[in-house]
């Protein structure tokens, strides 16, 4: 009967609590949620386009705000009592997801701005004024949590977790970047290298954050994730490779192409983040087969 009292007094807590809107954290979020739905109708104001960076700008300015309700409506309920003790560690989850929050919409502001802003472009300087106003309050949120409350973070807040956010982050920048891959097989081999670890990742944080289902897997999570991490460090040692070999040999960049952007820079963008992330997976992995600052392997 102990349990069942337990879980009785946890759901006696679950209670409407508007309140919540009212202090730091609250407010942090209200204005979270009005600036990234701003940025996103300013940004639709100005026109559609196909370009694949301002669809992920798009994207991060609807999916951000949504998670902001979805974690002001749960706490403002106080819910998130419930799913600490059947499910996540919920102040672990918020601060995870403020920091990836801020990860996204700096990045975007900075890809905005780069493309869109310029000396005769008002409107896009509009856009990303208020783009790097909603990265700044999610940055002010994670200084919030990690320095002034000093909340500890268990897994997404805490460096295993954001290690593999930052590895996700960097595969979404190479897959809106990648282009001129479609008439060289070896660059699709590239492309295939690149798409094979990303579901995963988002499995695996999915399966840490969520203890219960961790508790229910048939297999060892921590022996999957070092040999996901050795076959992840294998194909980005082939892309890494062949990527600037095929791609740039015989094609110097145009004497024409911008200081800012243009698609040899983009190409050049992608090899740069497979460097990037070939070192986010080898850290990865070494930090594993070590086990230090809290990675671990069984």
């Amino acid at each position: 009967m102990g349990v069942i009292d337990e879980v009785k007094n946890t759901l006696s807590k679950a209670v409407f609590t508007p309140s919540s809107l009212l202090t730091g954290r609250g407010g942090l979020h209200i204005a979270q949620i009005i600036l990234s739905l701003a940025t996103f109708l300013l940004a639709a104001f100005r026109g559609g386009s196909s370009h694949t960076y301002w669809i992920y700008a798009m994207f991060t300015w609807a999916f951000c705000p949504i998670m902001t309700l979805f974690i002001t409506i749960i706490e403002m309920f106080k819910l998130n009592i419930v799913l600490n003790m059947f499910c996540m560690h919920w102040d672990d989850f918020t601060t995870g997801m403020a920091m990836s929050s801020t990860l996204m919409t700096v990045s975007v502001a900075i890809t905005y701005a780069n493309f869109y802003a310029c000396l005769q472009c008002l409107y896009g300087w509009i856009v990303s004024i208020f783009a790097f106003l909603c990265g700044l309050v999610y940055a002010l949120e994670v200084v919030k949590d990690k320095i002034l409350d000093k909340k500890e973070g268990v897994y997404l807040a805490a460096l295993p977790g954001f290690w593999k956010v930052m590895e996700a982050f960097v595969s979404c920048i190479i897959f809106i970047s990648l282009t001129g891959y479609r008439d060289k097989p070896v660059l699709i081999l590239c492309v295939i290298a690149y798409i094979i670890p990303f579901p995963i990742l988002p499995l695996i944080i999915a399966t840490n954050i969520l203890k219960k289902l961790k508790a229910c897997l048939p297999f060892n999570l921590d022996r999957f994730v070092f040999i996901f991490l050795v076959i992840s460090v294998i194909l980005y040692i082939f892309a890494a490779i062949m990527w600037p070999i095929f791609m740039f040999r015989n094609n110097p960049r145009p004497s024409d192409c911008p200081p800012s952007f243009c698609i040899w820079a983009i190409e050049f963008i992608v090899a740069f983040m497979t460097y990037v992330n070939l070192i986010l997976f080898t850290l990865d992995l070494v930090f594993t087969l070590l086990g230090i600052c809290g990675f671990k392997r069984s």
